[in-house]
């Protein structure tokens, strides 16, 4: 054991010593980018910037101290902020010149990476708790604004205009206290009233635009020529038919040029999965978009640390998820501190949703949520595009020509995913399962689903092959489930019958009816009639309390164990959203769904359950 403590403080040394680079912005020393050591005109040894020695201006600023400092703020972010911007620091409260923590600097180096290399800057960035991401990036389009670039504007657009307030607020107060002997032009440091605008500000010289926005007031900002755009807590804003982020963004964002020194960064703190701004993320992660993901876990901040007395004792302390964080390169300092801080909550769930260590907690739901979080990212690594995407041709929407199936009609608006075709011959007695999920029918209500799962696979797992999901009148949904079943070597279907029994109950019974004459793999249950009492059998799933609880937990079982096969993404948005209350009953978290997860709740249940 003494030996094994003896290795462990060795290195935690060895890692403290990393994090404890000298840094200095001023001199350049520990600075961002490839950096070259000269004399200043006031005798002094700095690093600066390898492209300020390269600019033709260099060989010519001579011993003169302010055009040498002039020279090197417009190469220099760094420098520019140590000595041109005022901030207010948040844990003293007073005014402090801006110089950059850890995190900063390495998304810093992300961004002049790509402005070096002439390339636009793109980034979306997952905020957790207070590194200063906004700040970096106002400050960095300030910096291209006021040192780089003229008539160059941006957008600062946030989920409300509050915010949107507060963050140009730190511009103006950046202007207010700018060195006047670093600035170059005629008229002052300052924002003025860009022709009688509310909302647009100049700064006079550079006539350089900043217009301020948010989610809420979308058609102010469409049609302006920005170049620029700071677009914040982009997961709180309004999702609805008449507004959406993505179409907001798309029309902002659509007539920024691919220029260099052009930007557009995504920021916000994690509002659960599903949303825009996380499938935003998630396809950045996957290099499918042309944002950069950036995101800074707890223990890259430093004040989150804390003295080690006795490392024996802390050594013996630490769970499985602590050991986990020393595997990642966690000092002991550090996780002394996440050690301590977790005492302050009832669940370790509550504690990582407050300072994830990665974005995955950082996107968790609650400490209420069903499914384990390891689990669902595994099914999400099998998820992938649907290889078809359209409806069936069949001979009639209802009745017994909705069973004749005349082939697959592909189209980008149909809302029936294909991941893999009814596989032909070799017949297998059940050997696809569609389950039905019924919901409202306008544009505004729970969704209708149809999930078709495969039990005869290779390696002997369920897998997802096929799914509708949509809104459309009931009958036509019973017959819709019906052909897709035919379609899927006639299928066990399994129609979750609780609307068709209690809403418009004698016409949908009457579909039940007609369909139960001319589909011959119907799934039935034993029921109770309610007045003679006698046993019956009825044609579909009734879902109440203890059948829901009955499939739900079959289902948190073969997600934890990855017993089956997921395919569509938004499945796994819906199990990331899914929650159990205090009184133990499952629900979708409030404004999300679990149309899907019912289906595969279902479907997996009626497969896995001996016949």
């Amino acid at each position: 054991m003494k030996a094994d403590i003896s290795s462990l403080v060795a290195e935690n040394t060895r890692r403290k010593a990393l994090l404890d680079i000298p840094y200095d912005p001023v001199t350049g020393n520990g600075a961002t980018g490839t950096r070259v050591a000269v004399t200043a005109p006031d005798g002094s040894l700095q690093h600066v910037p390898v492209a300020m020695t390269e600019d033709p201006r260099y060989a010519v600023v001579g011993g003169s101290d302010i055009a040498w400092r002039r020279l090197r703020i417009c190469h220099d972010f760094e420098y520019w902020a140590a000595t041109c911007v005022m901030i207010r620091d948040k844990i003293s409260g007073v005014d402090t010149r801006l110089r950059l923590n850890r995190p900063q600097r390495r998304v810093l180096a992300l961004l002049e990476e790509r402005r070096l290399a002439r390339e636009p800057l793109r980034l979306i960035m997952l905020k957790a708790r207070q590194w200063g991401g906004s700040t970096l990036i106002l400050m960095y389009m300030a910096w291209i604004q006021c040192c780089l670039r003229r008539n160059w504007h941006s957008l600062i657009c946030a989920h409300v205009k509050d915010t949107s307030a507060t963050i140009r607020a730190m511009y103006a107060k950046m202007l207010d206290h700018y060195p006047e002997e670093l600035w170059e032009e005629d008229t002052p440091p300052e924002f003025r009233a860009f022709e009688r605008s509310v909302n647009t500000r100049v700064i006079p010289g550079r006539d350089c635009r900043v217009t301020l926005a948010s989610s809420e007031r979308q058609d102010a900002v469409r049609g302006a020529d920005f170049v620029m755009a700071h677009l914040s807590e982009v997961a709180f804003w309004c999702d609805s038919a008449q507004r959406s982020p993505e179409a907001f963004i798309r029309a902002v964002c659509g007539g920024v040029a691919r220029v260099d020194c052009s930007m557009i960064v995504l920021e916000s703190t994690a509002n659960g999965v599903g949303n825009y701004f996380h499938s935003e993320w998630m396809r950045s992660k996957r290099g499918e978009s042309d944002k950069i993901p950036v995101f800074v876990p707890w223990h890259e901040i430093d004040i989150y640390a804390s003295p080690v007395a006795d490392v024996s004792a802390l050594y013996r302390a630490m769970d499985a998820y602590e050991r986990g964080l020393w595997e990642k390169g966690c000092t002991l300092e550090q996780i002394q501190w996440y050690h301590d801080k977790r005492r302050e909550y009832a669940t370790h769930a509550q504690m990582a949703a407050e300072f994830p260590s990665d974005d995955v907690e950082a996107f968790a739901s609650t400490s209420r949520s069903v499914f384990a979080r390891a689990g669902v990212e595994a099914l999400r690594a099998g998820c992938c595009e649907p290889v078809a995407v359209g409806e069936l041709a069949t001979s009639a929407p209802t009745g017994s020509g909705a069973l004749v199936v005349r082939g697959f009609r592909d189209d980008p608006l149909g809302k029936l995913k294909v991941w893999k075709y009814p596989q032909p011959g070799g017949r297998y007695y059940n050997r696809y399962v569609a389950a039905v999920d019924i919901g409202g029918r306008s544009e505004s209500s729970d969704f209708s689903v149809i999930s078709v799962i495969d039990t005869v696979t290779p390696d002997g797992r369920p897998e997802v092959v096929a799914q509708w999901r949509g809104h459309i009148d009931h009958d036509l949904l019973t017959w819709k489930a019906a052909a897709i079943a035919q379609w899927y070597d006639e299928a066990l279907l399994v129609i979750e019958s609780n609307t068709l029994e209690t809403e418009d109950s004698d016409n949908s019974l009457f579909t039940l009816s007609e369909l139960n004459h001319v589909y011959r793999n119907l799934y039935y249950r034993v029921a109770r009639d309610r007045v003679t009492l006698a046993l019956e059998t009825r044609v579909g799933f009734h879902t109440n309390r203890s059948t829901k609880a009955m499939v739900i937990t079959r289902l948190i079982g073969m997600v934890r164990d990855g017993a089956y096969i997921e395919r569509d993404m938004a499945a796994c948005d819906e199990l990331d959203m899914y929650e159990c209350d205090s009184s133990g009953r499952y629900a979708a978290k409030p404004g999300f769904h679990d149309d899907i997860l019912m289906t595969r709740a279902i479907a997996l249940h009626v497969a896995m359950t001996p016949v």
